[in-house]
């Protein structure tokens, strides 16, 4: 849009003043007035910058016009429909719904074989020439094959109305909302825009911002997204459009659906969609002949990597739309467009940003991130570092070209530096990134030693607290846990009993019955078995199974908290190494202190420690659900009675108790091994043999 073009007589346009008066001293007439200049200048200043790439305020002018039209909107109950306010988010829904598109959404028929694009060049000219058509007139429209989730969006008389994903082409789920809250969809058309239009359009997360997202994702300890392609289409399908709100989406539009206005050419729509405020790429260019698009397709896989969004190949167009029609389409792919792909990254790739992941235990783990590469036939976009030394010797920096290798289902390794470009090596911090703690190491490893008091590890440890396998608080997910750590309301384990009702309902996405239902999931949680309190509170090494044997074999938490490496070496199964990482939590001052502030609204149940010896010598090995009793209650009666229950079956195992639904893998490892299965009947029958009582 030309200067001309400007909103007439507004005065957040051009140099605003943002020193607006304050909000109660304004009348309802005024605010409306003010809050429709507003609208129409936010409106301007996004097509200036997402569309145009040539904003006309800086974004701290932006922000505060932004959150100008926020307070007026909310202080007089203004009518936000239409508004661009509402990309913040609007209410969460309980599933996305289905719905049709105006005009199926077709794939596109694709190979990475130049010889098979000069073939569908010929089809084309012989079937345009066979039906009137001159060859030497004959272009094509080539632009990049976007990595992203494609999209509908309807337009009707210039407001926005309706957004939905591909789905089967026929169908997609309704993500109107969340779309709504991307800032480059305009929630009105400018210009002189049709009075219908149905626009396909790839959302994508761009390359840089998708690099800070999971950089910030790895730090809260939260797995990232493998590509930016998967991040932005677990964004679209969040039920609460705020979560897309705060992600950092955008769109790109290249192609008409349906609309009541006609196009001659792919480059005359290319051509339209920016004076309505719809965004395109620069990168599209208009070709003579199969040769000139093909030599397109070699120069943009070049630039790939300086490209702020992920493309996976070029879509080459017959231009001419009278030609398109006259090609036709199959039953799922247009007869005039063919996408010539570009070979998958395989394992070269480029190191990103390096970050220090803090884990619940305290390890410091430095993790490369990466442009999204192909390992083993998966995407990957991180790889682990493991440790200081390895980066020393690595001689990896951010910038360098490295070389991945993944093995089994885990984390890939940087195995080598094959180009650098950086400065040099990754220097380690000597203090935690989440809590500033001097770092410790043990060998080539390193420690925050600020246990629960560090938020890094806080987080993760109320997390696995309220886990199924700990204190099973329903309710207290990541998310939440995320939401109040932020708001200050939990500072360490016993402050979840501080909480009360009023404080969630304070915040975002709490009501009533939901606040209700959590306090009292965490009151339930007072008089814990000691097991389970020694499983949720996370100690290093210690799981379910030697929670119990602890508990078994000192009877109180006070006397597991106080026991010297010697007499924890006295428990099964517990060696120098695990007794050293528990007596180390147990003697750590922080954690002592985090344990004194818990124990005042907790108080864990003494266990029984006479147990029998009935089951003397017997490994058992659970899969599926038993009716009887729960997988952890089955393991700890074995256990009880001098038995083992461990987790996988080897050829120690001398049971495998199969319940319903049970696991495949460990059923086929007891046909490897030989090991004999129960049903749970035949368990029981088992026990009472041998003398175990069971209801």
């Amino acid at each position: 849009m030309s200067d001309g073009q400007r909103p007439p007589d507004n005065p957040y346009v051009a140099d605003p003043d943002t020193d607006f008066t304050p909000v109660e001293e304004l009348d309802a007439d005024a605010a409306r007035e003010q809050a429709e200049q507003l609208r129409e200048a936010v409106r301007y200043h996004d097509h200036r910058y997402y569309v145009e790439n040539d904003p006309v305020v800086g974004d701290r002018t932006y922000d505060a016009l932004f959150a100008r039209l926020e307070d007026l909107e909310e202080a007089f109950d203004l009518d936000r429909e239409g508004s661009p306010t509402q990309r913040v988010g609007g209410e969460p829904v309980d599933e996305l719904e289905t719905v049709e598109h105006v005009a199926p959404m077709l794939s596109i028929d694709q190979s990475g074989d130049a010889a098979d694009v000069r073939e569908f060049d010929e089809r084309v000219r012989r079937e345009l020439t066979g039906a009137g058509f001159e060859a030497d007139e004959i272009a094509y429209v080539c632009e990049p094959k976007f990595d992203g989730l494609s999209v509908e969006v309807v337009y009707e008389a210039g407001r926005y109305v309706r957004a939905a994903t591909r789905g089967d082409g026929e169908y997609g789920d309704d993500v109107t909302e969340q779309v709504r809250t991307i800032p480059s969809v305009p929630g009105r058309l400018r210009g002189e825009y049709p009075d219908f239009l149905a626009v396909r359009g790839e959302v994508y997360m761009p390359r840089d911002a998708f690099q800070a997202f999971n950089r910030e994702r790895v730090e809260r300890g939260e797995e990232p997204f493998a590509n930016p392609r998967n991040a932005a289409a677990g964004t679209l399908r969040q039920l609460d459009p705020s979560v897309a709100a705060e992600r950092p989406l955008a769109v790109y539009f290249f192609s008409v659906l349906d609309s009541s206005v006609e196009f001659d050419s792919h480059t005359e729509r290319n051509e339209r969609f920016p004076e309505w405020g719809l965004r395109v790429t620069d990168r599209t260019e208009r070709v003579e002949d199969i040769e000139a698009a093909i030599a397109y397709r070699d120069r943009l896989l070049e630039s790939r990597d300086d490209l702020d969004f992920e493309v996976d190949g070029v879509v080459i167009k017959v231009d001419d739309m009278a030609a398109c029609e006259a090609l036709g389409r199959t039953s799922r792919a247009p007869r005039w467009a063919f996408a010539y792909k570009f070979p998958a990254r395989s394992e070269r790739t480029t190191v990103r940003d390096i970050v220090v992941q803090v884990g619940r235990t305290g390890r410091l783990t430095p993790v490369a991130l990466l442009d999204p590469v192909e390992v083993g036939g998966v995407t990957v976009s991180r790889a682990s570092l493991h440790n200081p030394e390895e980066i020393a010797r690595l001689g990896v920096g951010v910038g360098d070209e490295v070389r991945v290798e993944r093995a089994g289902d885990v984390i890939p390794d940087v195995v080598e530096v094959l180009g650098e470009s950086s400065d040099g090596h990754f220097t380690f911090p000597e203090t935690c990134p989440a809590c500033g703690t001097p770092v410790e190491r043990e060998g080539p490893l390193a420690f925050c030693p600020g246990g629960l008091a560090c938020p890094a590890q806080l987080e993760r440890a109320i997390e696995h607290y309220a886990s199924r396998d700990a204190l099973d608080i329903e309710g207290l997910g990541e998310r939440s846990v995320e939401q109040l750590v932020d708001a200050g309301l939990l500072e360490g384990l016993a402050d979840l009993y501080e909480l009360s009702v009023e404080d969630l309902t304070d915040l975002d996405g709490w009501g009533e019955q939901s606040a209700r239902n959590l306090v009292a999931e965490i009151e339930a949680t007072r008089e814990p078995p000691l097991a389970d309190f020694l499983t949720a509170l996370g100690i290093p090494e210690v799981g379910s199974t030697t929670a119990r044997a602890l508990a078994r074999e000192f009877g109180t938490f006070e006397a597991v908290r106080t026991a010297d490496e010697a007499d924890l070496q006295t428990v099964p199964d517990i060696g120098p190494r695990v007794a050293a990482e528990i007596r180390g939590f147990f003697g750590s001052e922080r954690n002592q202190a985090a344990l004194d502030a818990l124990l005042e609204h907790v108080d864990p149940q003494a266990a029984d420690t006479a147990g029998g010896d009935e089951l003397d010598g017997l490994t058992v090995v659970f899969t599926g659900a038993l009716d009887s009793f729960t997988r952890d209650e089955a393991e700890e009666l074995v256990e009880r009675h001098g038995g083992s229950a461990t987790g996988s079956v080897s050829s120690n195992t001398d049971y495998l108790v199969v319940g319903e639904n049970p696991g495949q893998t460990k059923r086929d490892d007891a046909d490897t091994h030989g090991v004999p299965t129960l049903s749970e009947a035949e368990f029981l029958d088992m026990l009472r043999d041998r003398g175990v009582e069971v209801q």
